[in-house]
């Protein structure tokens, strides 16, 4: 009688698998923040599912039905497509800005009539602005380096054709071991952190098949968040492996992060300050709160919740 059971079960299982349609996830694959995805679609998420490099682009284009990015880019691009839908955050990452010692820093305000690289009109850009003014410093007080593909920021600290870098991890962590002594590290956590948050469009929510994916995927991701929480060493070497980085870059850059598993109660928050950033460079002006908050989806993440 036991046998049946577990095989009735596991028809079930299998059934619903089926079910699920494709899921294609686009994420920026040199990032920590991408972790629980990672995990998630390796074994945890009960459907098909690619994971490709890109971001929010790519939902606009229609080549995934999600997308991973910080806040900043759903910022930039819900003008041009008022669709995007944030629905999830994957993770909190507090950045850093590591410099040279021997370039004369020491503190921020040291910082002025430097070269900094870091990618412009990205969270770690709006991150070195919010650390500038803390200093009483804007942007146009230094040079920005444009540094490509990012993964060479640290190459070009270390050769000194720049003298700072701000940036995600775990190219921060890399910097640092790029130039060893010399590294002096700036952080202020009040200052700035980035939500990585999974996001999605209307048209997506609006097809019944597609949705029941996301929210399968939700709930993967919520699964994957409290494995890595529990017992996150296990699976460095495989987000290694993911991310191209050396696996103890991965486990030094952990501590500047956070994977809760939810959404984040200041979302709106965050986006209602930085909306003029963002605003400015775009040459717009900035949109209200109750515009931002339309953005803002947490239907499937309670959809998600229900079915644990």
């Amino acid at each position: 009688m036991k046998s049946r059971f577990a095989f009735g079960i596991f028809v079930v299982s299998l059934l619903q698998q089926q079910a699920l349609p494709p899921l294609r996830v686009a994420g920026n694959t040199t990032t920590i923040e991408l972790s629980p995805v990672l995990i998630a679609a390796n074994g945890i998420y009960p459907g098909p599912i690619t994971v490709s490099n890109g971001g929010i682009p790519n939902i606009m284009d229609g080549t995934a039905d999600v997308a991973t990015n910080a806040e900043t880019q759903l910022l930039r691009q819900s003008v041009d497509d008022p669709n995007l839908r944030v629905i999830f955050t994957v993770a909190e990452s507090f950045y850093r800005i590591v410099a040279r010692k021997s370039a004369g820093i020491q503190q921020v305000a040291d910082l002025k009539g430097k070269r900094i690289t870091t990618p412009r009109n990205t969270s770690a850009a709006y991150f070195l602005s919010r650390m500038l003014a803390t200093a009483n410093l804007t942007e146009s007080d230094v040079t920005i380096v444009p540094i490509t593909p990012v993964t060479d920021m640290s190459v070009a600290l270390k050769d000194r054709r720049v003298d700072a870098v701000a940036m995600w991890e775990p190219e921060s962590e890399r910097a640092i071991t790029a130039v060893g002594d010399d590294a002096i590290v700036l952080q202020d956590r009040r200052v700035y952190r980035e939500l990585f948050n999974l996001n999605t469009s209307t048209k997506v929510l609006a097809d019944p098949a597609k949705r029941r994916a996301v929210v399968e995927f939700v709930r993967a991701l919520i699964t994957s968040s409290e494995r890595l929480r529990a017992r996150p060493q296990e699976f460095w070497p495989y987000i290694s492996s993911k991310l191209n980085y050396p696996p103890e870059h991965v486990s030094k850059s952990w501590p500047e992060l956070r994977f809760a598993g939810s959404m984040v109660s200041d979302l709106l928050d965050v986006m209602e300050q930085e909306e003029p950033w963002v605003a400015k460079e775009r040459n717009r002006p900035p949109r209200t709160r109750a515009q931002l908050a339309m953005l803002i989806d947490d239907s499937l993440l309670r959809e998600a919740l229900a079915g644990r």
